[in-house]
């Protein structure tokens, strides 16, 4: 990305690794995976889900990716070329992109999948608004035609995080983006096996014989994307425990998340490989329900940042120092953006001043309804401690437990809390996707157009429009703390802190690239 986080994880760089490009000579046996939640939602689009974007980064392919660097680069694109009034982008489509059922992807299929993206990510709304005309002039053309420059449009394409845009066929891209698909064709370097795929137990992905990966080595989520085993088995296993026996008993080859606590059972065995993938790491967040009582108030959100203690969440959730770090910006500590402004003295538990806010905004007792997911590891503690840290500033609280699966189609729902509404929950996005006020999702105040807890803030938008038409680095700086303070008066969310993720790798498989999502290809098993 644009000066974005050259500083930030330089340590991916090191990690890189050259691939060679030819296809495996001969089939080899399944790889085996156990990742941190079950598969039931196919549509990246419709959800930001970390397991459904891991889906599609198997099957479909991107405009542009970002790098091992964080730089962006072209993947389905050949060239592109931008007018001296920086209003006109040209791209054309590199040759030998073919869907999974074998029709040709055209520029035609790419701008009905862009807008359909763009009706619903944060980023692509933002671009979306700047834009006049997106059209396809032939079948590898692509042009895009702003009302005014544009200093996001090459980050916004490459993006990284959920929503990721990815290009569908044009008969599937047509799909209401509030509708979830159910055709996962795509042009990736894997095929969806929908025969296969039984929640709540696998889902499978066969290598796609007929993709060309770029002649470039792989890098990041960028280069040359190679399949190197016939078939991928993701296998749910929702016990920490029983993912590592199975690791340990070479059932599985690799363990997404593995909890700290259960690390030293990993390491001291030989064969089995440990490595951070996404250097960048991820925050914790707590999203707030603008709808309804009582965050439809923003003092009562306001409460809600002095009442909570952010080191808490970190102890509960991650436990090991060494992969935590206390953190009150919006944005990644270490990356450019990084910001406390207005941040300052919230998130370490000062009861007595949220008490002092809820009196103020004169709130009822109305409960606050908490979407408790039970089954993802390092996620599992975040709504249990913020029950006895939102009670003793004087919320009343109704912990409601499930799966995230369920919690991901319920937090997409405006119901009201009396008909199975909800008022709060907890996730966490890699730190590449909140960088910045346009990447950051939780920061769209859009209102209906926001993602589920719908904001509705001219002042944010204002300065999100601001930071998308600036170029200049301090100047963006500028309007990122800006946002950051805004945020504290219109809570939209509260960052709980950073932390990263170490992924088990068995005796069997190796290849697993650094990345900011989980990228499969180049890994090979015995």
């Amino acid at each position: 990305m644009r000066n974005i986080a050259r500083r930030f994880i330089c340590a991916l760089a090191a990690a890189a690794a050259v691939v060679p490009f030819a296809a495996p000579a001969s089939a080899q046996p399944a790889l085996k995976v156990a990742l941190h939640s079950d598969l039931k939602i196919i549509d990246p689009i419709w959800t930001t889900a970390l397991i459904t974007q891991h889906h599609g980064y198997l099957v479909y392919d991107t405009l542009f990716a970002l790098d091992d660097k964080l730089q962006v680069k072209p993947q389905m694109v050949e060239k592109w070329d931008v007018s001296p009034d920086k209003l006109t982008w040209t791209f054309t489509l590199r040759d030998g992109l073919a869907w999974h059922d074998g029709k040709p992807v055209t520029a035609e299929d790419c701008v009905a999948s862009l807008k359909r993206w763009g009706a619903k990510d944060a980023m692509g709304q933002k671009l979306m608004s700047f834009v006049s005309e997106l059209s396809a002039p032939d079948d590898k053309t692509i042009k895009m035609v702003l009302k005014e420059p544009y200093g996001l449009v090459l980050n916004t394409l490459g993006k990284p995080g959920s929503n990721v845009p990815f290009m569908m066929p044009k008969r599937v891209a047509e799909t209401d983006p509030n509708t979830q698909i159910t055709d996962a064709t795509g042009s990736g370097p894997f095929i969806f096996k929908k025969d296969e795929w039984k929640p709540g137990e696998k889902a499978v992905y066969v290598r796609n014989t007929n993709y060309k990966p770029r002649a470039e080595p792989s890098a990041g989520l960028s280069g040359g994307k190679v399949a190197k085993v016939d078939r991928v088995e993701w296998v749910w296993i929702p016990d920490a425990q029983t993912q590592v026996n199975a690791l340990l008993n070479d059932e599985v080859d690799m363990i997404e998340i593995v909890p700290p606590d259960l690390l030293p059972l990993i390491q001291k065995e030989k064969g089995i490989k440990v490595q951070v993938v996404n250097q960048a790491g991820r925050q914790y967040s707590m999203r707030f329900n603008v709808l309804h009582k009582p965050f439809d108030n923003a003092k009562v959100r306001q409460a809600v940042l002095y009442a909570l203690n952010q080191k808490d969440f970190l102890d509960a959730n991650v436990g090991n120092p060494e992969f935590y770090k206390e953190c009150k910006s919006l944005f990644p500590c270490g990356s450019p953006s990084e910001t406390t402004k207005g941040w300052e003295d919230k998130l370490s538990g000062n009861a007595a001043k949220a008490k002092q806010l809820l009196t103020e905004a004169g709130y009822d007792g109305t409960p606050v309804v908490l979407m408790h997911q039970t089954d993802i590891a390092g996620h599992n503690n975040l709504a249990t401690v913020a029950k006895p840290q939102l009670e003793k500033a004087g919320f009343k609280v109704d912990l409601q437990s499930m799966d995230w699966q369920t919690l991901v189609g319920r937090r997409a729902k405006k119901d009201p809390l009396n008909a199975g509404g909800w008022s709060a929950f907890f996730t966490s996005w890699a730190a590449v996707d909140v960088l910045d006020p346009v990447a950051a999702a939780f920061l769209n105040a859009s209102c209906d157009k926001a993602t589920f807890g719908w904001p509705c803030d001219p002042e944010l938008e204002k300065l999100r429009d601001a930071y998308a038409k600036e170029t200049d680095p301090a100047k963006q700086k500028e309007i990122a703390a800006q946002v950051q303070a805004r945020a504290a008066e219109y809570p939209t969310h509260a960052p709980l802190g950073q932390f990263t993720t170490p992924t088990a790798v068995g005796r069997k498989a190796s290849g697993l690239l650094p990345s900011p999502a989980l990228a499969l290809w180049n890994v090979e098993k015995k």
